[in-house]
């Protein structure tokens, strides 16, 4: 049994939503048809997906399920789950069943079932339960599970699922990022159902999912075949699959798409984009809603994901790649300049991990050291964390960029591996784990064997450079610190910036800065 990793507040109001979304109406018609042949009575009920959670807010959030028969839709919920003291049943028939609740407590759990007014179909135990999001100014720590590329019902994506249970063990991700091809091999509908909702119903039940989309879910190659799903007019099953916000519900700037969009989570900003069969130049929709986006953003953290990465040299080298040289020169200045902490992607079925750099546009070539903030590997048990001076959002304070696609089939044969900014490359199967609190960021990566592959810090409001010590050869570290005290008049100093101590460092001077 899962320990519910919260603490339990009293409800004050809750208003409810339910029923097929308005995409889904011919299905409903399809249903009503079906259930006036058939008595509700006669059917052998059981859950197809589900239960799982969808679009949470401070105060709400919505769970879904899908039943092999239309029915009524019931969610039990309270603060016992011996004793779900609220009730709401929504006349149906529908088999998918979607319903939001509405006047929670900020990061308050409940636990919940599903079902009908007479049937209990999932839930009423430890294991079943929703918590609303944080809000910016808690110091909770948020967790967040990342998977790239697992969309199998494999031997290796059960591995991979079970050594990131045996790593949090009983402190769970409270939300779960999916950074594309989430249902191979051509995302159907069948596929989503068995190798996403029914393959982690033991994590969806409890922790919030965010996708995005990878080009198996869009269809399987890039010919002209029928795509399974269509972000042009936004059908098909991804899109049947997910509630996810279009209005800024969640938070950030309304996207007026499920395609792309973002949300908050305590005082963390994620940003989630499709460059797939999608319009991305400059004068498109989505570049607008971007800029837009970043420019409203005001938490201290910013996490963007995609599917494609714009630096790899793993299956796909980001060099000679279409739709990853399109991020790296019209995405990634507008991700550094609002401050970017993390940019995750997957496609490439490997594991790549860079070094905290800024201003890399071109080809892996072109590199050169004014791009690198910090070259250590930002492990604070190796060559020690990185640092950025601002708490919040500093542009071009250095972003660190992974490839994490390796969640069900790491490729033998997946490329080099030898990307410059990387510090970090391999070809094993497994995941991240990614940790929040206050202005410090932990990352690891768990292989499907439960090894620790790689780890990182990142922290904010502090910045630490190497300066020579003297004719000895000696290195010392010195701590940049954003000062607020009353003999600096109140006011936050920067004693030495990051690219001021990076060039005495490189001409070898130890005089104070001016």
């Amino acid at each position: 049994m899962t320990k519910v990793p919260l603490s339990f507040r009293r409800l004050t109001s809750v208003r409810l939503i339910a029923g097929d979304r308005p995409k889904r109406c011919l299905l409903g018609v399809l249903v009503c048809v079906a259930v006036l042949i058939t008595p509700p009575a006669a059917l052998a009920l059981a859950l197809v997906r589900g239960p799982y959670l969808q679009q949470p807010t401070p105060t709400s959030m919505i769970v879904r399920w899908r039943t092999d028969a239309p029915t009524e839709s019931t969610l039990r919920y309270g603060l016992d789950f011996n004793n779900l003291s609220l009730t709401i049943s929504i006349p149906g028939p529908v088999t998918e069943h979607e319903i939001e609740v509405q006047g929670l407590k900020p990061g308050a759990g409940y636990y919940y079932s599903v079902g009908t007014p007479s049937q209990t179909l999932a839930g009423a135990d430890a294991d079943h339960y929703f918590v609303a999001t944080t809000l910016p100014d808690t110091a909770r720590r948020t967790r967040i599970w990342v998977l790239g590329d697992q969309g199998t019902n494999s031997v290796r994506s059960a591995q991979v699922k079970n050594a990131y249970l045996d790593f949090v063990d009983d402190e769970p991700a409270d939300l779960l990022l999916l950074l594309g091809d989430n249902a191979y091999l051509v995302g159907t509908d069948e596929q989503y159902t068995v190798n996403l909702f029914q393959n982690y119903s033991d994590i969806l039940r409890h922790t919030v999912m965010w996708p995005t989309p990878g080009n198996h879910d869009f269809s399987a190659n890039d010919g002209n075949e029928i795509p399974s799903s269509n972000p042009l007019t936004e059908t098909g099953p991804y899109y049947d699959a997910f509630t996810l916000p279009t209005e800024g519900e969640s938070g950030g700037v309304a996207s007026g798409t499920e395609t792309y969009y973002s949300f908050d989570h305590g005082n963390i900003h994620f940003i989630a984009l499709n460059i797939y069969r999608t319009n991305t130049t400059v004068d498109s929709d989505m570049y607008a809603w971007v800029v837009a986006d970043l420019a409203a953003n005001q938490q201290d953290w910013l996490i963007v994901f995609l599917h494609f990465p714009p630096y790899s040299r793993g299956g796909r080298d980001s060099d000679f790649t279409t739709d990853m040289t399109k991020v790296r020169k019209l995405y990634n200045p507008l991700f550094e300049q609002a401050g970017a902490d993390l940019v995750l992607a997957s496609h490439s079925h490997t594991y790549e991990r860079s070094m905290l750099i800024d201003g890399h546009y071109g080809l892996s070539n072109a590199l050169t050291p004014d791009n690198i903030i910090d070259p250590g590997d930002g492990n604070p048990l190796g060559n020690g964390a990185y640092f950025k001076p601002t708490k919040g959002n500093g542009p071009h304070e250095g972003t660190v960029y992974v490839v994490n696609g390796v969640g069900e089939n790491a490729h033998a044969d997946g490329g080099t591996l030898d990307h410059p900014i990387m510090v970090s490359s391999f070809e094993i199967e497994g995941s991240m784990v990614i940790d929040i609190k206050g202005n410090v960021l932990n990352s690891h990566f768990i292989s499907l064997d439960g090894a620790y592959l790689d780890r990182f810090r990142i922290v904010k409001g502090v910045s630490a450079v190497q300066i020579p010590s003297g004719n000895s050869g000696t290195r010392i570290v010195l701590m940049l610190l954003l000062l607020g005290t009353a003999g600096l008049g109140g006011r936050p100093t920067l004693v030495m910036s990051v690219r001021t101590c990076r060039r005495r460092l490189r001409s070898g001077s130890n005089s104070p800065a001016n």
